[in-house]
Parts: C-alpha cells; sequence; structure tokens
C-alpha cells in the first residue's frame, strides 16, 4: 500500500444510508482474482440500467464529480456481508477517503487494510459536509478536514492513523518485526530441529 498522504478534492455527497456492500460491489461481480477491476463495478445497480448505459441522475455519473476521491455518505454505510470486495471497489474506482455517521464494523476494519480512511464525523457536520458540495482537505496527520469556511477535527485510533500514514498492509506490519521473529526463532530452536 501506498502511504497516506493530505488528500485534497471535491466531495461526491452520496446522501444514503445503510448502503450494504452489495450495493457497493454487486454479487455477480466478485469472481475477479485480484484487488484491482473492481472500480467500473461500484454501486453497478444503481449507476446502469438494465441495457448496461448510465443513469444521468446517479452521482457517480455526473461529471461534476468524476475526479472525487472523497466520498461523504449516511449512517451505517458498508453494512451487509463482510465481502472485502467492496473496499476494492471503492479504491479502485478512486476514492481514499469514505466520510458518515457510522460504518458497519467489519467494512471499517477492512478499510484500514487497504488503505482507505474512514472518518466518523456527527450526523450534523455530515449534513454540512453534503450541502457543501466543494473541495475539501483531509489531513489524517493532523487529524482535520479543512472547508473553505471551518476546520474540523476527527478521531482515529493511532495504530490504525500510523499503518495508514505509512502505508502498511498485514504482512508489511509483520515484516516490521522481522529481526524480532528471526531472533526469536534462533532462540526456540533446537539443534535437533536445524
Amino acid at each position: 500500500m501506498e502511504p497516506f498522504k493530505k488528500i485534497k478534492s471535491i466531495a461526491m455527497p452520496f446522501d444514503k444510508v445503510n448502503v450494504d456492500t452489495d450495493q457497493i460491489v454487486p454479487k455477480q461481480f466478485l469472481k475477479l482474482i485480484h484487488k484491482t477491476g473492481f472500480g467500473k463495478f461500484l454501486f453497478y445497480n444503481w449507476r446502469f440500467d438494465n441495457n448496461g448505459k448510465p443513469i444521468s441522475d446517479f452521482i457517480l455519473n455526473d461529471p461534476k464529480y468524476k475526479n472525487s476521491k472523497i466520498l461523504i455518505t449516511r449512517d451505517n454505510f458498508g453494512c451487509g456481508s463482510s465481502r472485502e470486495h467492496a473496499v476494492w471497489a471503492l479504491k479502485d474506482y478512486g476514492f481514499f477517503v469514505i466520510i458518515a455517521p457510522s460504518f458497519a464494523d467489519i467494512f471499517y476494519s477492512n478499510c484500514f487494510k487497504n488503505g482507505l480512511l474512514p472518518i466518523k464525523l456527527e450526523p450534523k457536520i455530515v449534513d454540512d459536509l453534503i450541502q457543501t458540495g466543494t473541495e475539501i482537505e483531509v489531513d489524517l496527520e493532523a487529524q482535520k478536514i479543512k472547508t473553505q469556511t471551518k476546520t474540523t477535527s476527527f478521531e482515529i485510533d493511532d495504530h490504525r492513523k500510523q499503518i495508514l500514514l505509512k502505508g502498511l498492509d498485514d504482512i508489511a506490519m509483520t515484516l516490521e518485526y522481522e529481526d524480532k521473529i528471526s531472533n526469536y526463532e534462533k532462540r526456540v530452536m533446537t539443534p535437533s530441529l536445524l
């Protein structure tokens, strides 16, 4: 994973509550064997009609938000099944930050494992951000969200913050302790096992 940097982007207002993982990436697209390639299926059933043509009034089809890296949404985002593909689809589409009042637990955890920053904010603050519909900056290191008129702080577990800032996945975190693991193995290995 790449280390997380400041993200400055127009924020896409996705004004929906209880968005589940099957809506984020429908089950028929879960056959890919890599983490990439899922972005084109993001919110597929809402983005496209039965003939595969873009639905003009769906927010992801609005040219204004074409390069948005920040998604602002409502309560309980990522509920439903525990499929990690939902996070892969959001990342592959180009999102780096999801802001909502609450997230489903497994989805929230999967975000950190894949370099996506989920930020929990009070519903009133989310309301303001959704209505703003302008460029915002997310500074993970300072734990601040800046609009043209306001700066808002957000909370994040320090361990998860460091994972994102350093760009570590589970394997990379383990490799940070490679020397200690090797030393332990040398200490506990008996000659008969060598």
